[in-house]
């Protein structure tokens, strides 16, 4: 083994931290790769190898031979006759079927094999170095990891994550985010997997667990479980939302997130070039969430329907219902995203104030007079939203406004009258 091939291996041993054991495979599949290509036809010897000598850096090829009589001799790279095995001075003598050991290395094998060897053997480290990466990487998806951005290809960005390289495609990209030769920054491992290039890290600036993991690593309190995310949505480069709950009474968890003067929360909002972030406290109640989601905005109302799942938002004016949708709609849409529920803001109507005041007047008639919603609401409309103000209803009045005939109509009005008393 020239000295070259020693530095090579030194070299793969050291800096790339492939075991000697792995190094010295790859050099012996690389001087077969060798032999194979300076004897011709002996590709077709069915068991070569390389027995390689560290101390003296020399090769030997050795192949397993089987014994046969002299009239037997037909296949001279599986076969040895026995007339020959009887001179190799091989102990204890061979007999006819024995397979033996036959020193097969041509003469300046090692000089020409380290020249056709070289390229073969770097490839063989490459593989290795590769094959070592994803047993290293493969159960690091969901991890964080800081790197340094080195190269651009076709849209895709290449990072350097200390012995290993990443790849984050176009779309885990943040659209607002320029990114640079040399810029060191933190990335979401997505996945590692093998294709047929080897194995790849895919990594990513736009995941929201990208922000999970970075409040995990900036809160101490997520760590250690005290305070638990329950959601998070993210717009990646304009907002994110994150709701956390306490597991410990004593312990506020929008306090723990954000940290004295803002500290923790502005450290992440500096990794996410000054995305913005609300950190919210889950509640199971809907309104309570919503309330809190769209602060600073003071809603005049705030009704949830659990059957739909859907929020109604009543604010002051134009102004408030800007403040609460957020830019282009973000802020309701990430606050609909993370509780699953449809929110919907609207500015404040007062028709609408008398149109319910009219329906529930109407939903108490029908109550107390056994009649059908429809012909409560007809009332109801016709300003006799109580039992007191119907009572001044005349029974042509009645049967006409409900097109009943005048003895219902009669029946409807005692029934009025009884019930008012």
């Amino acid at each position: 083994m020239s000295k070259e091939i020693k530095a090579l291996v030194d070299y793969y041993e050291r800096e790339k931290g492939l075991s000697r054991e792995r190094i010295l495979a790859a050099l012996e599949s690389a001087f077969i790769s060798a032999y194979k290509k300076m004897v011709p036809g002996s590709s077709a010897i069915a068991e070569l190898r390389a027995v390689i000598d560290e101390n003296k850096a020399k090769v030997r090829m050795v192949a397993k031979l089987e014994v046969v009589d002299d009239a037997d001799y037909k296949d001279k790279f599986n076969q040895i006759p026995m007339s020959m095995a009887g001179r190799l001075g091989i102990e204890p003598r061979p007999v006819v079927g024995d397979r033996v050991d036959v020193n097969v290395t041509p003469r300046d094998f090692g000089r020409i094999a380290v020249q056709t060897a070289r390229q073969t053997m770097n490839q063989k480290l490459l593989d290795a170095e590769k094959e070592m990466l994803y047993e290293e990487f493969k159960d690091r998806a969901g991890d964080l990891v800081t790197g340094t951005i080195r190269r651009f290809v076709k849209g895709e960005v290449y990072i350097d994550i200390g012995k290993f390289e990443g790849v984050m495609p176009p779309r885990e990209r943040v659209s607002s985010e320029e990114y640079g030769v040399g810029d060191r920054m933190r990335f979401y491992v997505v996945e590692v997997r093998e294709d047929n290039k080897g194995p790849e890290i895919i990594l990513s600036r736009s995941h929201p667990n990208l922000v999970r993991r970075l409040f995990e690593a900036e809160v101490g309190e997520i760590a250690d479980r005290t305070v638990e995310i329950h959601g998070i949505v993210r717009e990646a480069g304009y907002r994110t939302k994150l709701a956390v709950y306490s597991n410990d009474p004593h312990v506020d968890p929008v306090g723990a997130c954000v940290g004295m003067r803002g500290t923790r929360v502005k450290s992440i909002v500096r990794e996410l070039n000054n995305e913005k972030v609300d950190v919210l406290e889950w509640t199971e109640d809907p309104v309570e969430f919503v309330r809190s989601a769209l602060n600073p905005v003071k809603p005049r109302e705030i009704t949830a329907d659990p059957e739909d799942r859907k929020v109604l938002v009543i604010v002051n004016d134009e102004k408030d219902l800007s403040k609460a949708l957020g830019k282009k709609g973000l802020n309701v849409r990430l606050t609909s995203r993370l509780m699953d529920w449809h929110v919907v803001v609207q500015v404040y109507n007062p028709q609408d104030d008398v149109a319910r005041q009219v329906a529930e007047a109407a939903e108490a008639l029908s109550v107390q007079l056994g009649i059908p919603q429809e012909q409560a609401q007809i009332l109801a409309e016709m300003g006799g939203t109580t039992l007191e103000a119907l009572v001044d209803f005349d029974e042509s009045t009645i049967a006409d406004s409900l097109g009943i005939s005048h003895d219902e109509a009669q029946r409807l009005r005692e029934k009025i009258q009884n019930v008012a008393k």
